[in-house]
């Protein structure tokens, strides 16, 4: 299904998610979480906090910042970081690491059709979802008044069952060398119509499925999502204060052709920007810091 034929404007197809960037309260205790529950190694490590990651490839940023407080649950932000592994083995030993280090922090699972997920939250209430995709030929399509849609649902998957038919002891003991990637970033926004104004009819990405007017999920080159937005908790929310949370979602272009004409668009759109050649610095609408950078 090639979506980037039909426009122009669209961001590239094989575009990638990059590191999340967390403003962080207590640097020693998020780190800690991030490394014994993600199974996350430090990837660099300077004045501006640290980066975790598998191998060489940084996944989250985590930046201090002692002096900001928690947002409140219905404000703009970050939903949740979706971290996507190669097979369900590599997930689970993820999920069993999770559970062990805090299992107060899982939050839920759920069967999305298009893939299979877990949910926690980290210490200062940041969402985390960990996830392996179905083969995109198992992915099933419909045609919507509003185009093609991706076929989505939330079913029942039980942890206890997953984690019995998909550990394995190669898996726990290579949890820190296998895979892992930033899949896609989830948003709380306070109207999924100006979201979809902003990522889709500004940014150029594709929409790919929405939910009664309280969700939407954008994607480039026929992925599900590479990110999405909600107002499940954050309805009418404006712009985001200066607070704890995320700090800046990372996206990965080819080069700087899809950069310059990424900035075109937003000029001409009246969205604000900063464009240095090789990378793209702008805000959404609810003051969420995007970062456009060639890979």
């Amino acid at each position: 299904m090639n979506f980037q034929a039909k426009n122009q404007d669209l961001l590239a197809g094989d575009l990638t998610m990059g590191t999340v960037m967390l403003k962080v309260g207590d640097m020693t205790n998020m780190t800690k979480y991030y490394q014994n529950a993600l199974g996350l190694d430090p990837v660099a490590e300077g004045l501006g906090g640290v980066y975790l990651g598998r191998g060489t490839t940084p996944l989250v940023h985590l930046a201090p910042a002692a002096g900001l407080q928690l947002p409140s649950r219905g404000e703009a932000g970050l939903f949740h970081t979706a971290f996507l592994f190669d097979n369900r083995s590599d997930l689970a030993a993820t999920v069993a690491s999770a559970a062990q280090t805090d299992p107060t922090r899982f939050v839920g699972s759920a069967d999305h059709l298009v893939s299979e997920a877990f949910y926690f939250t980290d210490p200062e209430g940041n969402g985390i979802e960990l996830y392996y995709d179905r083969p995109r030929e198992q992915w099933e399509w419909n045609e919507t008044a509003t185009g093609k849609e991706v076929h989505m649902d939330s079913l029942a998957l039980n942890p206890q069952s997953y984690l019995q038919n998909h550990l394995t002891e190669d898996s726990v003991r290579k949890q820190h060398d296998a895979g892992a990637a930033i899949g896609h970033v989830h948003l709380q926004v306070g109207d999924t119509s100006v979201a979809e104004q902003f990522y889709v009819n500004t940014l150029g990405f594709e929409r790919t499925a929405g939910w009664h007017g309280q969700a939407l999920f954008v994607s480039a080159g026929g992925y599900h999502h590479h990110m999405a937005m909600n107002v499940w908790n954050s309805r009418g929310a404006g712009p985001r204060k200066d607070t704890l949370g995320l700090g800046e979602v990372l996206i990965h272009v080819p080069n700087e052709d899809e950069v310059g004409a990424l900035a075109q668009r937003l000029g001409s759109a009246g969205v604000s920007h900063h464009h240095t050649g090789a990378e793209l610095r702008f805000e959404d609408p609810w003051r969420n810091q995007l970062r456009v950078a060639v890979s």
